[in-house]
C-alpha cells in the first residue's frame, strides 16, 4: 500500500488521537498525532475576574492557540500576560471574549519580560472590555504583533 492513492486507502475508524499522521511542514514530511492537531482547534477556556491575572507563560498554556475568555464577577480590571516572544516564534494566539463583560470590566492583553505588542512595551496593552471582542496576535520571536482585531 506504500504507493496507493489516498482514495484507495482503507478508512480509519475508532481513532484514539495517538495515531501518527503525515504532515508537510516547511516542505518536509513530518509526523504528528490527531491530539496535537486538535490543540490548535479546541479553545482553552479561561474565566477571568477582577484582580486575577493570567500569565500565558505558564506551561498550562503552552499549546493554547485559541483562548475563550469569560468574565466572572463584578466590575474591575485584570491582565493577561503574553508569553515571551523569543520562546514563541511564529506562534499565533487567538483570543475571543464570549460573555460576562459589562460596563467597567476590562482584561488587558499585555506583553511580558520586556517584549512589545505592536512596538509598545508594557504597560501598553490591548484592552478587552466587552463581549465578542476578538484578536489574533503573532510572534516573530522578538515581539508580538496584533494582526487582527474585532471590536
Amino acid at each position: 500500500m506504500a504507493n496507493a492513492k489516498i482514495s484507495e486507502l482503507p478508512i480509519a475508524d475508532a481513532l484514539t488521537g495517538e495515531e501518527l499522521i503525515a504532515v508537510v511542514q516547511d516542505a518536509t514530511t513530518k509526523q504528528s498525532t490527531i491530539n496535537d492537531i486538535v490543540n490548535y482547534l479546541v479553545p482553552t477556556n479561561i474565566t477571568v475576574s477582577t484582580g486575577i491575572d493570567v500569565d500565558l507563560n505558564d506551561t498550562a498554556y503552552d499549546d493554547a492557540m485559541m483562548i475563550k475568555l469569560t468574565w466572572d464577577g463584578g466590575a474591575g480590571n485584570m491582565s493577561i500576560y503574553l508569553p515571551l516572544a523569543v520562546n514563541n516564534a511564529n506562534r499565533l494566539i487567538r483570543i475571543i471574549s464570549n460573555g460576562g463583560f459589562a460596563a467597567n470590566t476590562r482584561a488587558d492583553l499585555t506583553p511580558s519580560g520586556g517584549d512589545t505588542l505592536d512596538g509598545a512595551a508594557a504597560p501598553s496593552h490591548y484592552e478587552i472590555s466587552k463581549d465578542y471582542v476578538g484578536l489574533t496576535v503573532w510572534s516573530d520571536g522578538n515581539q508580538w504583533y496584533i494582526i487582527q482585531a474585532k471590536a
